[in-house]
Parts: C-alpha cells; structure tokens; sequence
C-alpha cells in the first residue's frame, strides 16, 4: 500500500532480506556478511524506476 502511495512521488518501497548472515545474532554457518550487505545495498541503490513494493534477496523477487 504504501509503494503504491508514494510511486507518483518516485520513492520506491521495498523490504529486502540479507539471508542467514554469519553474525552473532545469526551465528556460524550462515553466509559472510559482506553477500548479506550486497543484496541490502542492491535495495538501497535502486535507480529512480527500479521496482517498488517486492520482496528481495540478491537483487531477485522473492514470492509473498
């Protein structure tokens, strides 16, 4: 609701999903922090009409 509220704006709302990240939160055997970050930034980074109100991980659509 809120991308579609604030698309004629051009802000782009999107949640975005860093994974199991070895952290001490999330413990050993999740993947570096650095691959975690990167599909953050992806989201952070979007150009003005890059995709709004999805669902990421690693720049791709995650179904929800």
């Amino acid at each position: 609701m809120l991308a579609a509220e604030l698309r004629r704006d051009r802000v782009l709302v999107n949640a975005v999903c860093p994974g199991w990240v070895a952290t001490d939160m999330g413990g050993p055997g999740g993947r570096p922090v650095a691959e975690g970050a990167a599909s953050v930034v992806w989201g952070v980074t979007l150009p003005d009409d890059g995709p709004t109100g999805g669902f990421f991980r690693d720049g791709r659509r995650v179904p929800w």
